[in-house]
């Protein structure tokens, strides 16, 4: 902080050195105000995020212990989503996804200025929850399950057309349910966790089911693996974009309320 900030606390000096004391404190402790509205935010899409991808990968390494099946990891994904939305959507609007973050900026449902620290954000929450699983799960040889992969005989084209829809389907949940005015917004989680449940369910088996750049990206710097990451950055962003645009043609305004009847002159 620099001095004379707004956020040091009110410093006063006096003779016996009080305060200098005084504004030695000034410099640690945090005024009422802060952080601000915008490091709330930042801070819930690290904590949204983490607790995302650490709960779901850490049912794929659990699959090897006890087995869920893709069922079981499914339903993880989906319900901890859900719970993510819930508890920090109201603060940071719930992204936990830089496709996601990026598709709303781009139809003016969220500021350009804020994409970056947002993207950061969840790139840090998904890192710091895979570096937190690779030391919980260190017996294992090693963490490839919660590495989204594909292997032969699906192609490049195959996988990226994969991620592509299943990233559509559930960018389209999110502008339909959180973005509508005239969707009931406290079912939101719910629709969109489920979306995200039936994707993994889908298609967890064939490319492991991301739709998330950070929880990719996560992962790969977790185990220094990057093979194919490219791809799980780009069909998801392409893929958020094309439902964002999509149902933006679609949305209807809200209709204008009624003009009042003008009174007829001389009326009562």
């Amino acid at each position: 902080m620099a001095p004379g900030d707004s956020s040091q606390l009110p410093v006063t000096s006096a003779a016996d050195g009080s305060g200098a004391k005084a504004k030695a404190r000034g410099w640690f402790i945090p005024h009422l105000d802060s952080p601000s509205p915008f490091q709330k935010q930042i801070a819930a899409e690290v904590v949204g995020t983490y607790m995302l991808v650490f709960m779901g990968c850490a049912a794929a390494l659990t699959d090897r212990v006890q087995k869920l099946t893709i069922v079981g990891v499914a339903i993880v994904w989906g319900f901890v989503l859900m719970a993510a939305i819930y508890a920090v959507g109201h603060i940071s609007g719930g992204h936990f996804n830089p496709a996601v973050t990026v598709a709303l900026a781009t139809i003016r449902r969220f500021r350009w200025k804020e994409v970056p620290m947002y993207v950061l954000a969840q790139l840090l929450g998904a890192t710091l929850a895979s570096l937190t699983l690779r030391g919980l799960f260190h017996k294992q040889a090693d963490i490839d399950p919660i590495m989204t992969q594909y292997v032969a005989p699906t192609s490049d084209l195959v996988a990226f057309t994969w991620e592509f829809i299943i990233t559509f389907t559930l960018m389209f949940s999110i502008c339909a349910n959180a973005t509508d005015d005239r969707a009931s917004k406290g079912f939101a989680g719910f629709a969109i966790g489920s979306t995200l449940l039936v994707n993994v369910m889908v298609a967890g088996p064939i490319t492991g089911a991301s739709m998330n750049p950070a929880r990719s990206i996560g992962p790969a710097v977790a185990s220094g693996v990057f093979k194919n990451l490219w791809l799980y950055i780009v069909a998801p962003v392409l893929g958020a974009l094309a439902a964002a645009m999509v149902y933006s043609g679609l949305r209807v305004p809200l209709a204008a309320p009624p003009l009042p009847e003008k009174k007829e002159q001389g009326s009562i």
